[in-house]
């Protein structure tokens, strides 16, 4: 793995792969750098470019700081592609896609953004999560240290993933990375109610990009995804008709074919 220091002096690691123009993956919550490993997807992207393949603050072989604010994580993401020494292309999963958005703001570097539903819209998931008792579960049980109970709730109570789509995660070769990342997950599921989105400050960012998002994926990432549409001066939607909100674990090939595709105009 490789580092670059962000903005607040916290370590950001990330690894690289391939050969050929930069893309930066950002994954989303409950995982690392390793999520793109599933089903072959860093390797195919990386037969067409040079992959930098980031751990988001606080897991993997990345730093943290002793206090969180959403806002390190797009100065991050800022820093690992200022880090590059040629504009890179930034591909980001739901919540490492509102950090992708967010890093083209703070460097000029980034020259192609692929966002696969950032989670903008989530107040009244927040609040419904709180009056069923999800959030103090996931505390509770973190605190406790039952991180993989705290993993299995988040995925299916806040990813809202499907049974059997939590059972092939579960079964995946990097199931005890997610593990180990699980208490970076009560603080990402509630920092979004401490982050405004301004459709006004991307007004001037035109940059292409390319909005993925799935037919059956939660009402609320689909409902996010149409503001990042709606907020983007120079975007096209993608739907993966009949998936949700991991089509790079059930569409493999549609999912790689739609980023290189674009990456390559």
């Amino acid at each position: 793995m490789e580092t670059v220091t962000s903005a607040d002096g916290t370590t950001i690691a990330y690894e690289r792969t391939g050969r050929g123009p930069p893309l930066v993956l950002v994954h989303g919550s409950a995982g690392d750098h390793t999520r793109w490993e599933l089903f072959g997807v860093r390797e195919r992207l990386a037969e067409e470019h040079t992959v930098y393949a980031v751990d988001r603050r606080g897991r993997g072989e990345s730093g943290d700081a002793p206090e969180y604010a959403i806002e390190r994580e797009f100065e991050d993401v800022a820093a690992v592609v200022d880090a590059i020494d040629e504009p890179a292309a930034v591909l980001g999963h739901s919540y490492g896609a509102t950090c992708a958005m967010e890093a083209a703001l703070r460097t000029d570097a980034v020259d192609r953004l692929v966002l696969y539903e950032p989670d903008l819209v989530v107040d009244d998931l927040l609040d419904d999560l709180e009056s069923r008792g999800v959030l103090a579960d996931l505390k509770t049980r973190l605190d406790a240290g039952d991180d993989e109970g705290a993993l299995v709730r988040f995925l299916a109570d806040v990813a809202e993933l499907d049974p059997a789509e939590v059972d092939a995660l579960r079964a995946a070769p990097n199931w005890p990375d997610r593990v180990a990342a699980a208490h970076t997950l009560y603080r990402e599921t509630v920092a979004p109610r401490e982050y405004t989105f301004d459709p006004t400050r991307f007004e001037s960012l035109t940059t292409p990009t390319l909005l993925l998002t799935g037919s059956e994926s939660p009402a609320y990432l689909r409902a996010s995804t149409d503001l990042a549409r709606d907020s983007l001066p120079n975007c096209r939607v993608v739907v993966f008709e009949g998936h949700g909100h991991v089509a790079m674990n059930t569409a493999p090939e549609r999912f790689v074919e739609a980023v290189l595709t674009f990456c390559r105009e």
